[in-house]
């Protein structure tokens, strides 16, 4: 398998084989976490655009306080 030589880890791209996780991270064991699928759409413009940003955002942010995440970014 080819590997990537840098992912995104903690705010930060790191090494590949520098991407460690603690064996007992909750996550991967139970699945907590986060995630908003948010796509881009081509316009007759060319210009992208994306459906109900704010709702995405929104959605994001609620499901990041159920788990007392700060979210880093604005």
């Amino acid at each position: 398998m080819q590997t990537a030589d840098l992912i995104w880890m903690n705010g930060e791209f790191v090494a590949w084989e520098d991407a460690k996780v603690h064996v007992l991270t909750h996550a991967m064991h139970y699945g907590t976490g986060v995630f908003e699928g948010i796509r881009a759409y081509e316009t007759p413009d060319g210009t992208p655009a994306i459906f109900r940003h704010s709702d995405h955002l929104d959605r994001l942010e609620a499901s990041a306080k159920l788990y007392y995440m700060d979210l880093p970014f604005s």
